[in-house]
Order: C-alpha cells, then structure tokens, then sequence
C-alpha cells in the first residue's frame, strides 16, 4: 500500500503536514523528535552496557566488593550533549542480597 506512493502523493502529504502544523512549528517539532531518538539511544546503550557489567558480576569475573558499587555517585541521564538543564539523577534500585 505504501510502495504506491509516487511524487505526487508525497507532496500533496507534505503540503498538508505544512498546512496543518504550520512553518514556524515544524523545525521545533523535528528538534524535538531529534532530542528524543539521542535520549533513546543513550539509554539503550546504557542499559546494554549495565547488562553486560550485571552479567560479569554474576559471573563472578569481576572483583569488585558490592560496597565500591554503592559508593558510586549517581548517574544522571542527559538529554543531549552539553544540555545540563534537563539533566536528572537517576534512582537506582538497592541490589543488596538478603540471605
């Protein structure tokens, strides 16, 4: 359905888009979809990454005392390079094993 779209029909989409949403609002509304795919991928890299460390400790390869770990600074998730206004720490949940 979608591969028969031609140049016609695109353009008559995009002109409505325009019409619609207005010029001034349309680079704002993409600054903002840019914003939220790096704030996506940041956290899909962080969490991958936490997941692979997790992993290494379960596995017993890493020789860090749980105490090292909680005496880390939070980390804080940024929204964009060199954008500190949006910054927040980040509550980490407690991985104390209670035996």
């Amino acid at each position: 359905m979608l591969s028969n779209l031609r140049a016609p029909e695109i353009i008559l989409i995009l002109v409505v888009i325009v019409l619609l949403f207005g010029a001034k609002k349309l680079p704002d509304m993409a600054r903002s979809l840019g914003k939220s795919a790096r704030i996506l991928k940041s956290e899909a890299k962080a969490m991958k990454k936490d997941g692979d460390a997790d992993g290494g400790a379960a596995a017993g390869t890493s020789s860090e005392a749980p105490a090292d770990a909680a005496q880390q600074a939070p980390r804080t998730i940024q929204a964009a390079p060199g954008d500190v206004s949006s910054s927040r720490p980040v509550a980490e949940p407690n991985r104390t094993n209670q035996s």
